[in-house]
């Protein structure tokens, strides 16, 4: 912390002063960004620049206003529906999706007035279907009959059914 200012001297007179044997002293020397050009230096002027640079920082997007903010988080719930690894997964996505824009229905958001659509489950469905064909029920491939493990099977007794109190009796 410096001293008080002297009575009988300016202020602009002290702080140069202070800068000055600061400097001497190399308090300045290596600071983080020295030689380096201000950022955002030549750019127009924006009152909300701070914020701006904050949701970058923080990798946020901008704020939406709650009609747009609806209808862009149905297009990224169908893109992620159709992502899915199961059609099971797909469907609840595309539900859960529905769920809230039915709410936006019954008590209006902020912003213009946007109709948000209700998102089309089975049709959802049809077009994951159609990007994974790979995880529809592929047919059981046909036994070999000369398997080793079959015969070994057919030779075996079959295990009496019932109680095993039942196959005591029977002795």
């Amino acid at each position: 912390m410096t001293e008080r200012k002297p009575l009988g001297v300016s202020f602009e007179s002290w702080i140069d002063r202070q800068i000055r044997e600061a400097t001497e002293r190399g308090e300045f020397d290596d600071l983080p960004g020295a030689g380096k050009p201000i950022p955002g230096q030549g750019e127009p002027h924006d009152e909300m620049w701070w914020i701006k640079q904050k949701m970058r920082a923080e990798n946020l997007s901008f704020p939406l206003p709650g009609t747009l903010a609806l209808r862009k988080e149905a297009e990224e719930a169908r893109a992620e529906a159709l992502g899915a690894r199961t059609e099971a997964e797909a469907r609840r996505i595309a539900e859960e999706m529905n769920v809230k824009i039915r709410d936006s229905y019954r008590k209006p958001l902020s912003g213009p007035p946007v109709v948000q659509p209700l998102i089309d489950v089975d049709e959802v469905a049809a077009e994951w279907r159609a990007l994974h064909p790979a995880a529809e029920k592929k047919p059981a491939p046909p036994k070999d009959p000369k398997d080793p493990k079959d015969l070994n099977d057919a030779k075996q007794p079959k295990r009496p059914k019932g109680s095993f109190l039942r196959w005591l009796g029977r002795r």
